[in-house]
Protein backbone atom coordinates (compact mmCIF):
# COMPACT_ATOMS: atom_id res chain seq x y z
CA UNK A 1 0.00 0.00 0.00
CA UNK A 2 1.32 3.76 -1.04
CA UNK A 3 1.63 6.67 1.46
CA UNK A 4 -1.41 8.23 -0.64
CA UNK A 5 -3.22 5.20 -0.45
CA UNK A 6 -2.87 4.72 3.04
CA UNK A 7 -3.99 8.60 3.70
CA UNK A 8 -7.20 8.30 1.77
CA UNK A 9 -8.27 4.98 2.73
CA UNK A 10 -7.79 5.73 7.07
CA UNK A 11 -9.64 8.88 6.26
CA UNK A 12 -12.99 6.83 5.33
CA UNK A 13 -13.95 5.50 8.38
CA UNK A 14 -14.96 8.68 9.78
CA UNK A 15 -17.06 9.36 7.02
CA UNK A 16 -19.89 8.26 8.93
CA UNK A 17 -18.92 7.70 12.51
CA UNK A 18 -22.57 6.88 13.86
CA UNK A 19 -22.90 4.11 10.99
CA UNK A 20 -19.25 2.18 12.25
CA UNK A 21 -20.64 2.46 16.14
CA UNK A 22 -23.71 0.97 15.24
CA UNK A 23 -22.84 -1.62 12.61
CA UNK A 24 -19.50 -2.64 13.35
CA UNK A 25 -18.84 -6.08 16.03
CA UNK A 26 -16.81 -5.63 19.29
CA UNK A 27 -14.10 -7.89 20.09
CA UNK A 28 -14.63 -11.24 22.57
CA UNK A 29 -14.55 -10.48 26.31
CA UNK A 30 -11.93 -12.97 26.82
CA UNK A 31 -9.28 -11.16 24.57
CA UNK A 32 -9.09 -8.46 27.04
CA UNK A 33 -9.41 -10.70 30.49
CA UNK A 34 -6.20 -12.31 28.42
CA UNK A 35 -4.51 -8.48 27.51
CA UNK A 36 -4.89 -7.29 31.22
CA UNK A 37 -3.13 -10.43 32.68
CA UNK A 38 -0.72 -10.63 30.35
CA UNK A 39 0.65 -7.49 30.35
CA UNK A 40 0.10 -6.73 33.94
CA UNK A 41 -2.84 -4.20 34.22
CA UNK A 42 -3.86 -2.28 37.46
CA UNK A 43 -6.01 0.39 38.12
CA UNK A 44 -2.91 2.31 38.39
CA UNK A 45 -1.68 1.24 34.82
CA UNK A 46 -1.06 4.21 31.97
CA UNK A 47 -2.76 3.05 28.54
CA UNK A 48 -2.74 4.79 25.43
CA UNK A 49 -4.61 3.33 22.54
CA UNK A 50 -3.78 4.17 19.57
CA UNK A 51 -6.93 4.62 16.77
CA UNK A 52 -9.82 3.64 19.60
CA UNK A 53 -12.40 4.57 16.44
CA UNK A 54 -16.01 5.23 19.17
CA UNK A 55 -14.53 3.42 21.83
CA UNK A 56 -15.40 0.00 21.09
CA UNK A 57 -11.94 -1.52 22.81
CA UNK A 58 -11.61 1.24 25.02
CA UNK A 59 -14.61 0.90 27.24
CA UNK A 60 -13.29 -2.89 28.74
CA UNK A 61 -10.36 -1.41 29.05
CA UNK A 62 -11.52 1.89 30.98
CA UNK A 63 -13.79 -0.25 33.07
CA UNK A 64 -10.46 -1.47 34.77
CA UNK A 65 -9.42 1.92 35.85
CA UNK A 66 -6.77 2.45 33.33
CA UNK A 67 -5.91 5.58 32.63
CA UNK A 68 -6.41 5.71 29.03
CA UNK A 69 -4.99 8.48 26.66
CA UNK A 70 -6.66 7.74 23.30
CA UNK A 71 -5.52 9.32 19.94
CA UNK A 72 -8.43 9.00 16.83
CA UNK A 73 -7.12 10.54 13.54
CA UNK A 74 -11.03 10.95 12.90
CA UNK A 75 -12.54 14.48 14.97
CA UNK A 76 -16.00 12.69 13.96
CA UNK A 77 -15.06 9.25 15.59
CA UNK A 78 -13.95 11.02 18.57
CA UNK A 79 -16.96 12.95 19.26
CA UNK A 80 -19.00 9.78 19.43
CA UNK A 81 -16.60 8.23 21.55
CA UNK A 82 -16.30 10.93 24.04
CA UNK A 83 -20.49 10.36 24.03
CA UNK A 84 -19.76 6.35 24.38
CA UNK A 85 -17.30 6.80 27.45
CA UNK A 86 -18.84 9.80 28.93
CA UNK A 87 -19.63 7.44 32.28
CA UNK A 88 -15.29 7.03 32.39
CA UNK A 89 -13.24 10.53 33.84
CA UNK A 90 -10.18 8.26 33.18
CA UNK A 91 -10.47 8.28 29.65
CA UNK A 92 -8.88 11.72 27.19
CA UNK A 93 -9.47 10.97 24.07
CA UNK A 94 -6.90 13.70 21.65
CA UNK A 95 -7.62 13.85 18.02
CA UNK A 96 -4.33 13.44 15.97
CA UNK A 97 -3.00 11.29 13.32
CA UNK A 98 -0.75 9.39 15.73
CA UNK A 99 2.53 10.21 13.38
CA UNK A 100 1.82 13.70 13.83
CA UNK A 101 1.04 13.61 17.79
CA UNK A 102 2.94 14.85 20.84
CA UNK A 103 2.88 12.34 23.93
CA UNK A 104 3.49 13.60 27.62
CA UNK A 105 6.64 12.92 29.54
CA UNK A 106 4.93 10.39 31.98
CA UNK A 107 5.94 6.73 29.61
CA UNK A 108 2.71 4.40 29.17
CA UNK A 109 2.62 0.49 30.55
CA UNK A 110 0.54 -0.75 27.22
CA UNK A 111 0.29 0.96 23.88
CA UNK A 112 -2.64 -0.97 22.31
CA UNK A 113 -4.19 -0.53 18.67
CA UNK A 114 -7.29 -2.50 17.64
CA UNK A 115 -8.12 -2.73 13.95
CA UNK A 116 -5.78 0.61 13.45
CA UNK A 117 -2.23 -0.28 14.01
CA UNK A 118 -1.99 -1.31 10.08
CA UNK A 119 -2.83 2.05 9.10
CA UNK A 120 -0.37 4.06 11.01
CA UNK A 121 2.78 4.63 8.98
CA UNK A 122 5.12 1.47 8.94
CA UNK A 123 8.52 3.39 9.45
CA UNK A 124 6.86 5.26 12.35
CA UNK A 125 4.41 2.76 14.62
CA UNK A 126 6.75 0.39 16.32
CA UNK A 127 9.60 2.83 17.00
CA UNK A 128 7.27 5.67 18.36
CA UNK A 129 5.20 2.74 19.97
CA UNK A 130 8.41 1.52 21.81
CA UNK A 131 9.50 5.52 22.31
CA UNK A 132 6.52 6.00 24.29
CA UNK A 133 6.34 2.85 26.74
CA UNK A 134 8.11 2.50 29.90
CA UNK A 135 10.89 -0.48 30.14
CA UNK A 136 8.97 -3.92 30.48
CA UNK A 137 5.66 -1.94 28.71
CA UNK A 138 3.90 -3.87 26.34
CA UNK A 139 2.63 -3.02 23.27
CA UNK A 140 -0.22 -5.06 21.92
CA UNK A 141 -1.82 -4.83 18.15
CA UNK A 142 -5.93 -6.76 17.91
CA UNK A 143 -7.23 -7.48 14.50
CA UNK A 144 -10.02 -9.46 13.22
CA UNK A 145 -9.50 -11.36 10.27
CA UNK A 146 -12.79 -12.81 8.01
CA UNK A 147 -12.37 -16.39 7.89
CA UNK A 148 -13.93 -19.24 6.15
CA UNK A 149 -16.94 -20.32 8.11
CA UNK A 150 -20.21 -19.28 9.08
CA UNK A 151 -22.73 -19.33 5.90
CA UNK A 152 -20.43 -20.97 3.53
CA UNK A 153 -22.27 -20.97 0.44
CA UNK A 154 -23.07 -17.22 0.81
CA UNK A 155 -19.53 -16.33 0.54
CA UNK A 156 -19.20 -18.53 -2.25
CA UNK A 157 -21.90 -16.65 -4.18
CA UNK A 158 -21.32 -13.27 -3.09
CA UNK A 159 -17.61 -13.16 -5.08
CA UNK A 160 -19.69 -12.88 -8.16
CA UNK A 161 -21.00 -9.65 -6.99
CA UNK A 162 -18.02 -8.56 -5.76
CA UNK A 163 -16.52 -9.43 -9.71
CA UNK A 164 -18.73 -7.66 -11.42
CA UNK A 165 -18.70 -4.53 -9.65
CA UNK A 166 -15.34 -4.26 -7.53
CA UNK A 167 -12.31 -4.33 -10.45
CA UNK A 168 -10.41 -4.99 -7.71
CA UNK A 169 -11.61 -8.21 -6.96
CA UNK A 170 -9.54 -11.56 -7.88
CA UNK A 171 -10.81 -14.30 -9.95
CA UNK A 172 -12.24 -17.23 -7.63
CA UNK A 173 -11.18 -15.61 -4.33
CA UNK A 174 -12.03 -17.60 -1.34
CA UNK A 175 -12.14 -17.37 2.70
CA UNK A 176 -8.81 -18.84 4.18
CA UNK A 177 -9.79 -21.22 7.10
CA UNK A 178 -8.44 -19.68 10.57
CA UNK A 179 -6.36 -22.52 11.24
CA UNK A 180 -4.38 -21.41 7.98
CA UNK A 181 -3.42 -18.12 9.28
CA UNK A 182 -0.43 -18.35 11.11
CA UNK A 183 0.92 -16.13 13.93
CA UNK A 184 3.13 -13.30 12.81
CA UNK A 185 5.79 -11.33 14.65
CA UNK A 186 7.91 -10.37 11.80
CA UNK A 187 7.73 -6.49 12.52
CA UNK A 188 7.85 -6.42 16.27
CA UNK A 189 11.41 -8.54 15.18
CA UNK A 190 12.17 -6.38 12.42
CA UNK A 191 12.00 -3.17 15.04
CA UNK A 192 14.50 -5.02 17.43
CA UNK A 193 12.92 -3.10 20.45
CA UNK A 194 10.80 -5.97 21.74
CA UNK A 195 11.49 -9.15 23.31
CA UNK A 196 9.28 -12.19 21.65
CA UNK A 197 5.76 -12.02 20.55
CA UNK A 198 3.20 -13.93 22.44
CA UNK A 199 -0.41 -14.61 21.07
CA UNK A 200 -4.02 -15.38 21.31
CA UNK A 201 -6.67 -16.11 18.82
CA UNK A 202 -10.17 -16.18 19.59
CA UNK A 203 -12.75 -17.62 16.85
CA UNK A 204 -16.21 -16.38 16.87
CA UNK A 205 -19.32 -15.52 14.68
CA UNK A 206 -21.40 -12.63 14.05
CA UNK A 207 -25.16 -13.14 12.53
CA UNK A 208 -26.15 -10.23 10.30
CA UNK A 209 -29.50 -9.36 8.94
CA UNK A 210 -29.38 -8.33 5.22
CA UNK A 211 -29.64 -4.61 6.55
CA UNK A 212 -26.95 -4.88 9.10
CA UNK A 213 -24.34 -6.62 6.92
CA UNK A 214 -25.05 -4.07 4.28
CA UNK A 215 -24.17 -1.56 7.08
CA UNK A 216 -21.05 -3.48 8.55
CA UNK A 217 -20.00 -3.19 4.41
CA UNK A 218 -20.22 0.30 4.62
CA UNK A 219 -17.65 0.80 7.55
CA UNK A 220 -15.35 -1.25 5.15
CA UNK A 221 -12.53 1.24 3.19
CA UNK A 222 -12.94 -0.69 0.12
CA UNK A 223 -16.36 -0.59 -0.52
CA UNK A 224 -16.99 3.33 0.54
CA UNK A 225 -13.85 4.26 -1.80
CA UNK A 226 -15.67 2.26 -5.08
CA UNK A 227 -17.33 4.93 -7.76
CA UNK A 228 -20.90 5.46 -6.41
CA UNK A 229 -22.55 3.64 -9.25
CA UNK A 230 -20.11 0.41 -8.86
CA UNK A 231 -20.91 0.65 -4.89
CA UNK A 232 -24.93 0.62 -5.26
CA UNK A 233 -24.75 -1.79 -7.72
CA UNK A 234 -22.98 -4.13 -5.29
CA UNK A 235 -24.42 -3.33 -2.57
CA UNK A 236 -27.52 -4.37 -4.48
CA UNK A 237 -26.40 -7.79 -5.86
CA UNK A 238 -25.70 -8.69 -2.03
CA UNK A 239 -28.42 -7.67 -0.70
CA UNK A 240 -30.69 -9.21 -3.05
CA UNK A 241 -28.64 -12.87 -2.44
CA UNK A 242 -29.14 -12.52 0.91
CA UNK A 243 -32.85 -11.86 0.63
CA UNK A 244 -33.25 -14.54 -2.33
CA UNK A 245 -31.37 -17.58 -0.22
CA UNK A 246 -30.36 -17.29 3.08
CA UNK A 247 -33.85 -15.82 4.31
CA UNK A 248 -32.75 -12.30 5.05
CA UNK A 249 -30.00 -13.46 7.61
CA UNK A 250 -26.37 -14.85 7.39
CA UNK A 251 -23.53 -15.57 9.77
CA UNK A 252 -20.31 -14.50 9.34
CA UNK A 253 -17.19 -15.89 10.83
CA UNK A 254 -14.13 -13.72 12.79
CA UNK A 255 -10.48 -14.81 13.95
CA UNK A 256 -9.71 -12.31 15.72
CA UNK A 257 -5.89 -11.95 16.94
CA UNK A 258 -3.82 -10.79 20.21
CA UNK A 259 -0.19 -9.87 19.14
CA UNK A 260 1.79 -8.63 21.81
CA UNK A 261 5.65 -8.43 23.30
CA UNK A 262 7.11 -6.90 25.63
CA UNK A 263 9.70 -3.56 25.35
CA UNK A 264 13.60 -4.25 25.77
CA UNK A 265 15.14 -1.16 25.03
Amino acid sequence: MTDTDRELLRATFGQDAELYDQARPGYPNQLFADLAQLAGLTPQSRVLEIGCGTGQATRPLAQLGCTIVAVELSPDMATVARHNLRDFPNVTIEVSPFEDWTPPALPFDLVVSATAFHWIDPDIRFQKAADILRPGGTLAVIYSDHVAGGTERFFIDVQDCYERFDPKTPPGLRLTPAADLTDDSSEFDRSQRFGPAQFRRYEWEQAYTTRSYLDVLMTYSPTRSLPEANRKALLSCIGGLIDRDHNGQVSKRYLTQLTLAHKTT
